[in-house]
């Protein structure tokens, strides 16, 4: 498993939060129990297999609901 850290946009309103939560869960490869979105931050951590799952696509899930990700960090 490897850990990423996600800089976001500023987010504006928590349900936001809650939207990209919601499309990570969805994601083959995510442990859903290690998502944290931190909202006043705007970050995202979460643990997730390489082996089943990159980085681009966590980036691609979280960019369809309509935020974009500034930078991303991943640590084995």
């Amino acid at each position: 498993m490897k850990k990423a850290v996600l800089q976001l946009e500023t987010l504006v309103c928590p349900s936001c939060s809650m939207k990209i939560e919601g499309a990570l869960k969805s994601l083959q490869g995510v442990d859903k129990e290690s998502i944290s979105v931190l909202f006043n931050a705007s970050k995202v951590k979460l643990s997730f297999n390489d082996q089943v799952l990159s980085i681009e696509a966590v980036h691609t899930a979280i960019n369809k609901v309509g935020f974009e990700v500034l930078k991303s960090n991943v640590k084995d």
